[in-house]
């Protein structure tokens, strides 16, 4: 069984590549129902917090120091902050945390 690392990256980029041009090909004209709307409005910000959330529970020392800094993010974001307010804000939840936990 040989193993060509090329011939993977070429069924790789094959189907990345359908993926992307199908709904182009099939969908040709704008979509007016509101559901479907609505639902791909919100695919991006899901699938970003579906990446996402793992990460940050598991990139710390301890997994509650995570989940605080998740939920001052969250409600931090929530309030208008900046990205980079949330940001250090989060660092700092964080850093406070696993002093206190570990």
């Amino acid at each position: 069984m040989a193993h060509n690392i090329w011939l993977y990256i070429l069924v790789m980029a094959g189907v990345s590549y359908l993926i992307r041009v199908t709904p182009l090909a099939l969908i040709r004209r704008e979509i007016k129902n509101q559901t479907i709307r609505s639902f791909l409005y919100y695919v991006p910000y899901v699938t970003l917090a579906v990446m996402t959330f793992p990460a940050i529970v598991e990139a710390t020392q301890s997994p509650w120091a995570g989940l605080a800094a998740f939920f001052v993010g969250i409600v931090l974001a929530w309030r208008g902050r900046s990205l980079f307010q949330v940001a250090v804000a989060v660092c700092a939840v964080v850093f406070v945390a696993e002093l206190i936990l570990i």
